[in-house]
Order: C-alpha cells, then structure tokens, then sequence
C-alpha cells in the first residue's frame, strides 16, 4: 500500500514540479553566484591592484640607488598605507638578503607564489600598446585558511621589485551572505513549486478521479453511469469517450440479457414440452422393456435400443431443466442439518454400489444442507467414477475447522491434463472424435452447480492411482434461500 501511494499521480507530478524547479533554481542560482563572485573579487583586486600600484609609482621616486634594506623598509610601509588595507613586501638584487615587509610577522617574500615571482621578474617585449618592460601580475592564493589576491611588479629594471598581499575576507563574507540567500531562494521556490504542483494535481486528478469512480460503478453493473462533461480539453474529450463507451455497453449488454433471456426460456419451454411425450414414451418403452424377451429375436435389439435411447432422452431433458434452474437463478435450496455418512449410505444403497464402493466416513459429521441435492452431487461424482475409473471406489470424508470434505478417488488411468482443466465445462467432449457418449454431459457440472449453491466447490486432480474428486462444503456457514445470479460453467463427466 506505501508503494502504491508512492506511485500515484498526485505524488508524481508534485515530484516533477519539484525536481524541474530544484534544477532551475539551482542552475540560475549557481550561475547568479558565479557571476558575482567573479564581479566581487574582480572589483576588489582591480581596486587594490590599482592602488598597489599608483601608491608603489609615487613613492619609488624618493628611493636612493642601491637602497638600503631600512629604505626598503620604508618604502612598504610608505606605499602599503592606502586605505585598501594591504600589506606590501619589497626586495632588491642590490640586497639579497633583505625581504623588507610593512607586516613582517604575518607576510614574507615566502608567502609569495614562485611562478609569480619568476613571472614578475622576467621583462617583455615592448611594444606600442605595452611600452613598459615589467608589467602588474597577480594571482589568487590561500594563506593559512584566508584568501589573498597577491599581485608583483618591478618599477624599473634596476629598481626593487614590490609584491602586495590584499585580504579578500571582507569579500567572502559577503559571497557566504550571498550564497545563503540563494539558497534560500532555492528552498522558497521548491516549496512553491511543491504548493503549484498540488494545486496543478487537484485540478487534474478531480476529473480523473471521478473518472475511476465512474469506471468501477460501470464495472459493478451500474450500466447508466455518465460523467458531466466541462470544457473542451482533453479531460472533457476522454470524458465524451467514456460517455460514448458506457451508451455502446449497456445496449449490447441489454441485446445480450435479451437474447440470453430468449435462450434460457426456450431450452425451459423446451424441456416443459418434451416431458409430456417422453412420460408417454417412458410408460411405453417400460412395457417393452417387460416384454422384450417374448419378442421377435430380430426385433429385441431394437426394442432395448429405443428403451435406453428414451431413459437417455428422459435424463438429458431432466438435466437440461436443472441447469436452466440454476441459469436462471431459480434453483431453491432446502437445507436441513444431516450427517453426510448417513447420506453417502443413503446414495450408495439406494443405486446398489455397495459392493463397488469402499467408504470411509466416521459419523457425527453433521452439515446444513439441501439432502436431494448433495444426493446429486454424490450420484454424479461416485457413478462417474465408477463408469470411467473402475472399481473399487473409494469415498473419504474429513472434517475439517468449520468446513466437511468428501474425497472420492477411482482406479482408473486418471484424467489427461489438458481435459483437467475442462471437466466442469458444459458439453465438454474429451475425445472430439466422438460424437455420442453414454452420459449427457452435464453430470459433472450439475454436481459443481450444487456444490456452490451450498457455498462450497468442487476440485478434479490425478492421485496415485486414479482421479481425485474434491468436495468442499461449509459446516456453519448460513447458507442462502435460493441461488445467485452467477451460474457456474456446466460441464460433462470426464474422459468421455
């Protein structure tokens, strides 16, 4: 469920409003802060470089030739007091060993980068754009946690060379302050996105919802649902669809319930109409039947061929009006509380199987349920077995928590797989080549149809030495006055 919620499409878009604007503000907040901090820095270096340099021109004139290491001195002292606090190192080939500095605890020539100072003191090329030999190189350094920019230049090609060191704390402040603004700029602009995104989700996910909700009111038969349809976007047009979908639904369910309806009381009519010939039929046969060893012995065979033809003709019809029953929801149950060893006695004696029939069920099983049709259901699965699996047969009953299970087993070959699956299906022939068969077919799907009208099911499989017939029934479970709408599929015996 935690997943599913995840998944939804409220949650996805909100998660790509956010993820596009994240980016955005991101990317224009990366580059709004990359561009000001080079303005900054730029700014303040040009600044101090400028000044490094006018102050360094003004006051190298007043130096003697060949100054002295206190001159040096008080040459960066004197230029390193403009107000651009920065700090001045000066020295001269004249005196190799003096680094005069205007903050000798704190700043030497080592602190200076070695490729400026190579850089610094190599001349160019004059030109007329570049007259002068030497020229001012700076470069940005870290010096004990704190960022400097260092710029160096050599006045004249006899005179000192002066390397300046400029703080640029004040500067990284002020780029730490920016950078937590826009970061909370960030932040603001994914909440909003985030508030956007569930407004956008609303307005999109209220017609899609009512959408879905149509949907399954349509899928739980409620066949004159229609959507109120707005505008003329896409939503609107989906919702025409649907409209359109669910009119072209009902009428071929309506021409569908009709022609089912027509089916349904024709085989009923039909089968009402056969039985008045067929108890003719079966009162006349049955008087043959008596007489048929007095008969022509030309004429006995066909005597006992329309005889068992007719009992065929009679067992069909009857089954044809019980799965009609049962189509039509009009199958009523008559529960009584029996014990279903008494009723698998009951079947077996009164159809003389008790010779063929090993039973193994304890008494005191006691179960709310329709006696004439679990006698049904008893008949059709221990007679199947016997006609196609051979004898013995062996009935085993079970009870179970709150449920009673009748296993009946043959000695047969058992069922081939791919008819396993077909052995409730009405009319199923496992042998397509044969057309006629003793059983009418419906047998099977008859006991299925009477198993679930009880509330229980019925389960065909291979055991280890012949099929397996399952049934399944509830002890306590109330059981309904009369059967639903929903029909199981009808089917015939196995292995025809």
């Amino acid at each position: 469920m935690r997943w599913r919620h995840l998944r939804s499409l409220r949650v996805r878009l909100i998660t790509v409003f956010a993820a596009v604007a994240l980016t955005t503000a991101v990317s224009a907040s990366g580059i709004a802060y990359w561009l000001n901090r080079d303005a900054v820095l730029q700014h303040a270096q040009d600044a101090a470089l400028n000044d490094f340099r006018q102050s360094l021109t003004r006051n190298v004139t007043d130096l003697p030739l060949h100054a002295s290491c206190p001159e040096l001195a008080g040459l960066a002292g004197q230029v390193a007091t403009s107000g651009l606090n920065y700090q001045v190192v000066v020295v001269d080939d004249a005196q190799p060993d003096c680094a005069a500095s205007s903050d000798p605890g704190h700043f030497t020539l080592a602190q200076v980068p070695a490729a400026l100072r190579t850089t610094v003191n190599k001349p160019r090329q004059t030109t007329s754009h570049t007259p002068y030999a030497y020229h001012l190189y700076w470069q940005r350094v870290n010096l004990n946690g704190h960022p400097y920019v260092v710029g160096g230049t050599k006045v004249v090609p006899t005179g000192p060379t002066a390397y300046m060191f400029k703080s640029l704390d004040t500067e990284r402040a002020d780029l730490t302050t920016l950078s937590l603004s826009l970061a909370i700029a960030t932040l603001l602009a994914l909440i909003g996105s985030a508030l956007l995104a569930q407004a956008a989700s609303a307005t999109v996910l209220r017609p899609v919802r009512r959408l879905g909700d149509a949907a399954r009111r349509l899928g739980e038969g409620h066949l004159d649902t229609r959507l109120d349809v707005e505008g003329a976007d896409e939503l609107a047009d989906l919702a025409r669809t649907f409209n359109r979908t669910a009119e072209s639904l009902a009428e071929q369910v309506q021409e569908l319930s009709a022609r089912e309806a027509q089916s349904r009381r024709f085989v009923a009519d039909m089968s009402h109409e056969l039985r008045t010939p067929l108890t003719a039929m079966t009162a006349v046969t049955d008087i043959l039947e008596d007489e048929a060893d007095t008969l022509d012995p030309m004429i006995a065979p066909a005597v006992r061929l329309v005889v068992s033809e007719t009992r065929r003709l009679s067992d069909l019809v009857e089954n044809l009006m019980e799965v009609t029953r049962f189509d039509a929801g009009t199958a009523k149950l008559v529960a009584d509380e029996v014990d279903i060893a008494d009723l698998i006695m009951s079947c077996i004696d009164g159809r003389a199987w008790y010779d063929a029939v090993e039973l193994d069920a304890p008494r005191g099983v006691l179960a709310r349920v329709d006696p004439r049709r679990l006698d049904v259901v008893f008949a059709n699965l221990i007679g199947n077995a016997l006609k196609h699996g051979g004898s013995p047969v062996r009935v085993t009953v079970r009870e179970t928590a709150d449920t009673v299970v009748v296993e009946v087993s043959d000695s047969g070959p058992g069922i081939p797989e791919d008819v396993l699956p077909h052995v409730f299906d009405r009319f199923y022939k496992a042998d397509k080549g044969r057309a006629r068969s003793e059983g009418s077919g419906l047998g099977l799907s008859i006991a299925m149809a009477n198993a679930q009208i009880h509330g229980g099911t019925i389960t065909a499989a291979n055991g280890e030495t012949g099929a397996v017939f399952t049934l399944t029934l509830p002890l306590t479970q109330p059981v309904p006055a009369e059967a639903t709408d929903a029909t199981p599929s009808i089917g015939q015996e196995h292995r025809k």
